[in-house]
């Protein structure tokens, strides 16, 4: 019966408010805190402090543009908070109770002690509980890292955290909330998995760098202007303060939060959850896609195409056969999508009372049920219950999956083996349904060079059709799994084949394991228990809303509208981030390169830094952030590979180079110069050389990028010609026939 309305109310009111799920977000506080609480953030406010100490205000101007970075990164990350959060609402396990003796399906966060909950297979097990009725295969592989299934009867626990493979019982909760492990069960899986990301990783190692070198060199160059040039307090400040701007690459940390929350925005609105936002980044990486054959090349429906009565030889009449197939789908917990099909095809009916069952196992590949002196009924692969599986063979041929109902007189209830002689009854083909569009997604990632394996726990000939039937260019360099034994070569045969049949979940994980140990980015798709090892394995996990409560939580990317050919969108997201970001990196870096080479040359030969705050303000501004916050909206999906740090470094360092060079010469070979003149000539060498950068960075030219270089020159110049007093330059180094011009 379940608890009562009443009951669910009582225990309500006392409970200390069991916590909701938590979403897959970053909360709120979070957001502020990441944007705020920076390292870079804290220098330029350091340095800004100095300055307005110093009494240099004119100099603080770049704060502004900090604080503008800090709203912008804000604003943009709870915009996509709020759009995943709404998406991941449709994505949260559903819950099965019963309730005044009625079955019904609330929310998770609904859940009460001692409510009692159905489970069946595919289900996510939310909440630690005893079983009440019934008895399930459990995988708690997430909990204790053994891949093989638990068996759960009457009296046994369950543990949240774990799932269903096969049968079903009822079970009574006896922990809610913060007493067990179902509110924090997403948290925890990915806390076992670390996204890699190269673009954050890259950050971590500048910010590293940047700061050995950033303070002592700052203190170096205040100590020498002050001591050694006898500068003032406020000028030594000043002249510090340029030095250390310029070694900050801070804009670019924003913009790779900006360029990965647009692509999480604009795939969350198409139904695509990204439960991890740096996902993005390592499925536009990958070079080897793992699908699962069942709901991700198929839609994970079948149908009863044919089912042949075979006789049992002699053992009964076909109705009789019949009865006793009623009777087992009428027992039978399993609710798998085979046997969903068969029970749309026959009839679930008790004709005869069942004394026990032997619930359905991929890993033995049969279930039974104990029907007492009328004998035993089996279904499973054909392979395990037929002696002559010539017709499974010739169907399996054509693309079809096959299983076999098979009879003993015995009341068989041994689960680890098959009686001696397994006579066969039924022999029952089943069709798959392709999913519309996977030829022209299987073609899409052939020519984008990703190598597309296929692995299923059918039969090696019905996975192999389906592979053809899809459009998978080696759907002939198919291997039986179940036919190599224990001692498996996985890095020969992730070599030699393309299509991977009767492979168990430990085997699913194991080839994911060999393909990254080869060097390849791996993304894994599944919709089933079966799935969640080489899911957590896999550099990039997507799952179908359709699949299991399992499959959904664990994996990275979640595919609301069950449609794998939806994957190539979110490749093309993540490459748009990844080049973006790349192509506009290397203008940000040559600052950093040359303020630290210059820094260096400064203090050893007892000169002031040639350039103040708000000359490296307006390079910020017009340089960097413009036109790289303009061009993150561009559609570049043109294929990528590591190395993004190398490449922006490559990117920058002839600029930078050429930017020391050019203002050491003007430094030693100057001299005759007024002061004024001379820094005046620097900044506007720096000028053109950064300007230079940029057009380079935006070849080839899109009317966009054209627009971008033409309003960057006329804003930086505009800024000189109306400003030149707070830039502190040469009058004339904007054409009026006079001066530098």
């Amino acid at each position: 019966m379940g608890l009562s309305a009443r009951e669910v109310e009582e225990r309500k009111a006392k409970r200390d408010a069991a916590a909701a799920p938590k979403t897959i977000t970053k909360t709120t506080g979070q957001i502020f805190k990441e944007n705020i609480l920076t390292l870079f953030n804290l220098l330029n406010f350091l340095i800004a402090a100095l300055l307005f100490i110093a009494g240099a205000y004119s100099n603080m101007i770049f704060i502004a543009i900090i604080i503008l970075n800090i709203c912008i990164g804000i604003v943009q990350e709870l915009k996509a908070k709020k759009l995943v959060d709404e998406l991941s609402i449709l994505n949260r396990p559903q819950v099965v109770v019963v309730r005044d003796g009625a079955e019904r399906q609330i929310e998770m966060d609904e859940i009460v002690e001692d409510d009692v909950i159905v489970l069946e297979s595919g289900r996510q097990i939310c909440n630690d509980s005893v079983v009440l009725a019934g008895s399930l295969e459990v995988n708690e592989s997430l909990l204790t890292g053994e891949s093989d299934p638990i068996t759960k009867e009457a009296g046994a626990q369950l543990l949240s955290g774990s799932f269903v493979i096969s049968g079903k019982c009822w079970a009574k909760v006896t922990h809610v909330g913060r007493e067990n492990y179902a509110t924090k069960l997403a948290e925890e899986v990915k806390q076992e998995k670390h996204t890699e990301s190269e673009l954050l990783g890259s950050m971590k190692k500048v910010t590293r760098f940047t700061s050995v070198f950033i303070i002592p060199l700052g203190i170096l160059l205040f100590l020498e202007a002050m001591f050694l040039r006898n500068g003032t307090f406020d000028e030594s400040i000043v002249a510090s303060a340029a030095a250390l701007l310029g070694m900050l690459p801070k804009g670019l940390v924003l913009l790779m939060s900006v360029s990965l929350a647009n692509g999480v925005i604009r795939l969350a609105r198409k139904k695509i959850l990204v439960q991890n936002i740096y996902s993005l980044e390592t499925l536009a990486l990958v070079d080897v896609l793992c699908l699962d054959k069942t709901g991700t090349i198929t839609d994970g429906r079948m149908r009863v195409r044919d089912a042949v009565f075979t006789g049992g030889k002699g053992m009964m009449s076909e109705e009789e056969a019949e009865r006793l197939l009623c009777s087992y789908l009428a027992a039978s917990d399993d609710n798998n999508t085979t046997m969903q099909a068969v029970r749309e095809h026959f009839t679930a009916k008790a004709h005869v009372s069942a004394e026990g069952k032997i619930p359905f196992s991929s890993k033995r590949k049969w279930g039974a049920v104990n029907f007492g002196a009328k004998g035993t009924v089996f279904i499973g692969a054909p392979e395990r219950l037929m002696e002559n599986a010539e017709i499974a063979e010739r169907e399996m041929e054509k693309g079809f999956r096959v299983i076999a109902v098979g009879y003993t007189r015995e009341s068989w209830t041994d689960e680890e083996s098959l009686p001696k002689k397994v006579e066969p009854l039924f022999i029952i083909t089943l069709e798959d349904t392709i999913r519309k569009n996977a030829q022209e997604t299987l073609e899409y990632f052939r020519k984008e060079g990703v190598d597309v394996k296929i692995i299923s726990g059918d039969h090696v000939k019905t996975v192999s059709m389906i592979a053809r039937k899809a459009g998978l260019e080696r759907w002939s360099d198919a291997v039986d799994m179940s036919a190599l034994g224990e001692k498996i070569d996985y890095d020969r045969i992730c070599r030699d084949y393309a299509v991977f049949a009767r492979v168990t979940p430990k085997q699913k994980q194991e080839l994911v394991k060999a393909l990254k140990r080869q060097g390849h980015h791996v993304a894994m798709t599944g919709d089933g228990v079966n799935d969640l090892l080489a899911l957590r394995e896999a550099d990039c996990s997507i799952a179908v809303a359709e699949g299991s409560d399992a499959s959904r939580q664990i994996s990275q990317i979640v595919l609301l509208e069950s449609d794998f050919s939806y994957l190539p969108m979110v490749v093309l997201e993540g490459r748009k981030v990844i080049n973006n970001v790349t192509r506009t990196a290397g203008v940000f870096f040559i600052k950093t390169i040359y303020s630290m080479l210059l820094s260096l040359f400064c203090i050893i030969t007892n000169i002031p830094f040639p350039f103040i705050p708000i000359q490296i303000t307006l390079i910020d501004a017009f340089m960097e952030a413009y036109p790289s916050f303009l061009t993150i909206f561009e559609s570049d999906t043109r294929k990528v590979t590591t190395g993004f740090l190398k490449k922006a470094i490559r990117n920058a360092m002839p600029f930078a180079l050429l930017v020391t060079v050019l203002l050491i010469g003007v430094s030693l070979f100057g001299g005759g110069m007024p002061r004024i003149e001379q820094t005046t000539l620097m900044y506007l060498i720096l000028i053109l050389v950064t300007m230079a950068a940029v057009v380079k960075s935006c070849i080839p030219f899109t009317k966009l990028r054209v627009f971008i270089c033409v309003t960057m020159v006329i804003g930086t110049f505009g800024a000189l010609y109306f400003l030149p007093n707070l830039f502190e330059i040469a009058g004339g180094i904007i054409p009026h026939g006079a001066g530098l011009f």
